[in-house]
């Protein structure tokens, strides 16, 4: 059993606040990623679980116990940072054995369970090889395999990934999903990539400034975001926020945007009166080619085979995202219409916060 519970954590570096009262709880053998822009505190609230940085004010507790004066070595967590930190001059199988060896693990107890990292990371006729004879996601196994021997309660890690090209790093999600399946085990996981966030987490927790927008399953997070923040971080291409102005509240709410176009929404739309100013969330994902609808001119257009994105403008000047076919027949320079399907649509306030969705929408032809 591995759970963990942060409550209350807050950290401050002089006058600066970086994170603000974080309360949190994961349960054994999730696989929960915290992500977020680069200075949100993600990765220094992985380092006060670690033990490497002092939490201001609040408790890290494991297990039910606080261990938020014990020392990292005592916490039964393991850590793999963004840079390998392998020693060059050492061999793979000593690589892995070091933390082993600091322990004053030696024997058959050593090999055997060095051996029985290298097999779950397929390094295992690689422990005669250096560091400089690897590649970077050989040397990514290595520096998780120097985890997996000291059967730590809780897998931190804090951007793995990052120094790796595109296609290894596809490579590498996968197999750090398999990883999690294999060892059954609780990980935490820091990135600041989106795509890595809702590939491999179970649940995700989205910063913002210190503060926690969100927690909660990858769709859940896509398909009903809390806020405009999560709604813009979570999902590829980014979402489109189109000015809408309120019409009706007449048990459903009405807006009209964009020119001429209407949506009457089922939200909850207490405290909104004609005349608000809200904004209309539009996933690129979610419009089609239509005769009547959204018109948007089409200034960029990226053909990727299966898909084609589409960077254009409204007749308002909006900037407007569609992931259309591959084969859609449109060019750039071109004036195209959207249909909007009021079930994918969004309405949040001009503080942000998404207004609550009551049932499935209608359209006002």
């Amino acid at each position: 059993m591995a759970t963990l519970e942060l409550q209350g954590i807050s950290k401050s570096f002089g006058v600066t606040e970086v994170l603000h009262n974080i309360n949190l709880a994961i349960s054994d053998k999730e696989f929960v990623v915290f992500v977020g822009p680069s200075g949100c505190g993600k990765s220094t609230l992985l380092r006060i679980i670690a033990g490497l940085e002092e939490a201001t004010t609040g408790s890290v507790v494991i297990d039910g116990a606080d261990v938020s004066l014990a020392h990292p070595v005592d916490r039964g967590i393991s850590m793999v940072f963004q840079s390998y930190a392998l020693y060059p001059h050492l061999t793979v199988f000593e690589n892995i054995a070091f933390p082993l060896r600091v322990q004053k693990i030696t024997g058959p107890q050593l090999n055997e369970r060095v051996e029985n990292a290298a097999q779950i990371l397929q390094l295992t006729d690689k422990l005669k090889l250096k560091p400089g004879q690897l590649s970077g996601g050989q040397r990514q196994r290595v520096a998780i395999g120097r985890s997996i021997v000291r059967n730590p309660k809780i897998f931190l890690f804090d951007e793995p990934l990052s120094n790796l090209d595109a296609a290894l790093r596809g490579d590498m999600r996968v197999e750090l999903s398999q990883l999690h399946k294999q060892l059954d085990a609780t990980m935490i996981y820091v990135t600041h990539d989106q795509v890595e966030a809702m590939t491999m987490a179970d649940r995700i927790v989205v910063l913002n400034e210190g503060r926690i927008e969100q927690f909660g399953a990858p769709m859940e997070l896509y398909h009903h975001p809390a806020t405009k923040f999560v709604a813009n971080f979570i999902g590829q291409p980014n979402m489109n926020f189109i000015p809408a102005t309120v019409t009706a509240t007449d048990g459903m709410l009405e807006v009209e945007f964009g020119g001429d176009n209407r949506l009457r929404l089922p939200v909850d739309a207490a405290g909104a009166s004609p005349g608000d100013r809200v904004e209309l969330g539009i996933r690129p994902e979610n419009v089609a080619l239509a005769d009547t609808g959204l018109t948007v001119s089409v200034k960029v257009l990226e053909r990727l085979g299966g898909v084609s994105i589409m960077y254009g403008e409204t007749e308002k000047g909006n900037r407007f995202c569609a992931s259309l076919s591959g084969d859609a027949l449109i060019k750039e320079g071109q004036n195209i219409v959207l249909s909007v399907d009021p079930q994918d649509c969004h309405i949040f306030t001009a503080g942000g916060q998404v207004m609550r969705r009551l049932a499935a929408p209608e359209l006002i032809a």
